[in-house]
């Protein structure tokens, strides 16, 4: 999986007047949790662009002050109305430790239902799986190859080792579905 350097600088005041006067500066505040202690930070709002801008998943190299720290991103906060980003939270991934994230799938392969007709539905574009992060891939394939009309893959059919998936095992995840064109062989 790859990786994002963001760096901070600890909080002195923390509070919503305080908040509003880093955002109008371009300061994001920030709050690091998951290991011995819990750190308010702010970020440059631009930081963030290779990390939340993207389809790929990443996890993050922070430097908050002299310390140094790998986490993921566990949740964001938007404006309702303007669509800017308000606050990030970051959960600190330690050495062994399980960490659930949501994984890209990339549909790879033909599927002969489509060739004759039928239409492929991707019912899902992230799955969320939880293990160690140096086991989590930075994609997920699923392929398509084999599957005619009316045929799918739900996520029980999925199998990657040290992996869980958190999903309903009976999601599907791609189908392909007949269309009024639909090609008979006999």
């Amino acid at each position: 999986m790859k990786s994002v350097s963001i760096s901070g600088s600890l909080r002195e005041n923390v509070g919503k007047k305080d908040a509003k006067a880093q955002r109008v500066q371009g300061l994001i505040p920030c709050v690091i949790y998951g290991g011995k202690e819990q750190l308010k930070f702010i970020v440059e709002e631009t930081q963030f662009r290779d990390l939340l801008f993207t389809p790929e998943v990443k996890y993050v190299e922070l430097e908050v002050g002299n310390k140094k720290f790998e986490a993921v991103v566990q949740a964001t906060q938007w404006h309702p109305v303007t669509d800017h980003l308000l606050h990030v939270d970051f959960l600190e991934v330690s050495e062994g430790k399980s960490v659930t994230i949501g994984i890209p799938l990339k549909i790879t392969g033909t599927s002969p239902g489509v060739l004759r007709g039928g239409k492929m539905v991707k019912k899902m574009r992230k799955i969320t799986v939880k293990g160690v992060l140096k086991d989590i891939p930075e994609e997920i394939s699923v392929d398509i190859s084999n599957l005619d009309i009316n045929d799918m893959i739900k996520v029980s059919d999925l199998a990657i080792p040290n992996l869980t998936f958190v999903e309903n095992p009976g999601t599907i995840i791609v189908n392909i579905v007949s269309t009024r064109n639909v090609v008979e062989t006999h």
